[in-house]
């Protein structure tokens, strides 16, 4: 991003990084007085501030956890040997799981940097009309990591200043409804006061909150106290709805013709790109993506050693989902006989041979520097996406139905239809949830989602959930052959099932364990969560 050079300056001055765990935080005092008298004092010192919630902040997160939970949690990626992968896919982690552990640090460290940042712009002389859009820039980022803490260990502390846990860090938790409501309430303001067009490429705008609100208000709505319900709340799926409509009908965005496209580094930032993080071209550690070193299947992609993915691979059940002629398997996974022109370019592409029992990742695979002078070791420079349009219309799709078993809604097959058309299929003429289920599974595959899509299933239909996981056979290892050209996988007879161990699959693995480290600095996470007392009022005019 061009305010990088700023942005580093100002992470020496106001110390964005004491947020890393409370112990951390207490051995170095915050430097905010430097901050009020020397920054903040113009809109492109604003700029300035916010440019670290793009990347820096959440590089924990994305480095190994954001596919390690959402894919190798839902059994989208099989990697055996992979310590990031295989705990969450077997249901083994604990509160000691490494990866755990950093992505719990790193929303604390969006949480902390966004307070930080809202606190010093509101107190900035600078006039109000000025201030809005910076301080919904950091709210939006503080509501996208407390909806991740929600949907995935429920109750959570918050927090709106680090001031006040430096002094006392030895606070409640919350309950996962007050979460989910501070994430909500925090969007909503992003929403309202996020410009139409941001001023520079990548970030958000007012379209980009009301995406997420569409998926915020999804996950809401079938929370209660019955996680067998069987229906979600209809006033919380409406808004849903009109949270998508507003992004679909109003926002700037529109899908890409070609689904691999939006998969290369020259396409950052692409008109179907709602918000991703942006990590910087041959940058330093911590604003870089080392997704493609943990994926690629060999040295002669990457073109250097960091190439840690022949292990890494997808699961036997994930390769039966594909239908035939679905072209997204192979802009996801590398199987032989694929070919990719825009890997090893120089001589002549990258074809893919190695024997058909295994398929290998391709979203994140982009080549080495000879194919693109923005790849550096160990650093991809593609974006992570965290919203795309795509999902929105399935957002739509999936409010649409609701509660009922069926629709033939206009508008929301139109927008499944234009998903699969892209993918050369067949259009359906009515959804059932598990179409759109399937749809989201296969369309945001390997972009981290599916255990959230779980996940919120599972508040009002958990042994439906429970049912599912079960029934794919995690503890069986099947040995496969694949045919890339069919996109078909058959059990090979002449090689013998494995089995490995697993944890239990019950209600228990919809939660995850608190980091032990952050338990022991704070025991009163191990007590019930006490009512966050809001001091501000909701937004209601959002939609009229």
């Amino acid at each position: 991003m061009t305010t990088y050079n700023k942005l580093n300056k100002f992470l020496l001055v106001i110390l964005i990084f004491t947020a890393f765990s409370c112990e951390d935080a207490l051995e170095l005092a915050p430097k905010d007085q430097v901050v009020k008298e020397n920054f903040f004092q113009s809109e492109a010192d604003f700029q300035a501030a916010t440019a670290p919630l793009y990347n820096r902040v959440w590089f924990s997160f994305n480095d190994k956890f954001y596919f390690g939970l959402g894919d190798g949690r839902s059994n989208n990626l099989y990697a055996p040997f992979s310590d990031y992968v295989f705990p969450f896919s077997d249901l083994t982690e604990t509160g000691l799981t490494g990866p755990l552990v950093e992505a719990w640090r790193s929303f604390y460290i969006v949480i902390q940097q966004s307070n930080n940042v809202i606190s010093a712009i509101e107190e900035s002389p600078v006039n109000e009309e000025t201030k809005n859009p910076y301080i919904a820039e950091a709210r939006f980022m503080r509501g996208t990591a407390y909806w991740y803490l929600a949907s995935l260990w429920g109750d959570a502390i918050i927090t709106t200043s680090q001031a006040e846990i430096l002094a006392n860090p030895i606070v409640n938790k919350s309950p996962r409804t007050d979460v989910y409501e501070f994430a909500i309430r925090d969007m909503e303001y992003a929403a309202k006061y996020l410009p139409e067009v941001s001023g520079q490429s990548g970030r958000v705008n007012k379209y980009s909150a009301f995406a997420m609100l569409s998926r915020f208000y999804l996950s809401y709505s079938g929370l209660s106290d019955n996680p067998n319900s069987g229906t979600r709340d209809e006033t919380l799926l409406g808004m849903a709805k009109m949270a998508a409509e507003k992004v679909i009908n109003e926002g700037p965005y529109m899908l890409l013709d070609d689904y691999g496209d939006l998969y290369r580094i020259e396409n950052n930032n692409n008109e179907e790109s709602i918000f991703a993080l942006q990590w910087v071209p041959n940058g330093e550690y911590g604003v870089n993506n080392p997704h493609q070193a943990f994926f690629a299947l060999g040295s002669e992609i990457t073109g250097d050693d960091a190439a840690y993915g022949f292990f890494t691979r997808a699961s036997y059940e994930v390769l039966l989902q594909y239908e035939p002629n679905d072209l997204r398997r192979r802009e996801t996974w590398m199987a032989d006989g694929d070919f990719y022109p825009e890997i090893n370019q120089a001589n002549g592409g990258y074809l893919v041979e190695h024997e058909n029992t295994y398929v290998n990742v391709k979203k994140g695979v982009v080549g080495s520097t000879r194919d693109n002078p923005a790849i550096s070791r160990q650093n991809s420079a593609l974006n992570t996406y965290m919203m795309r349009l795509a999902e929105v219309y399935l957002n739509y799709a999936e409010a649409t139905l609701g509660n009922n078993e069926s629709t033939s809604d206009g508008m929301a097959l139109m927008y499944v239809n234009e998903l699969r058309e892209r993918a050369d299929l067949g259009a359906l003429s009515s959804l059932t949830f598990d179409d759109i289920f399937q749809e989201r599974r296969i369309e945001l595959c390997m972009e981290g989602q599916f255990w959230y899509d779980l996940v919120r299933r599972a508040y009002y239909e958990q042994q439906e959930v429970l049912n599912f996981i079960d029934g794919q056979s995690r503890d069986n290892i099947i040995p496969f052959t694949y045919d890339a050209e069919t996109n078909s996988v058959s059990i090979d007879e002449t090689r013998d099932p494995e089995s490995r161990a697993i944890g239990s699959i019950d209600a228990s693995i919809f939660i995850l364990p608190y980091p032990e480290s952050e338990v022991v600095q704070n025991p009163l996470l191990r007590e019930d969560p006490v009512p966050y007392e809001f001091t501000e009022e909701r937004i209601t005019d959002l939609f009229e």
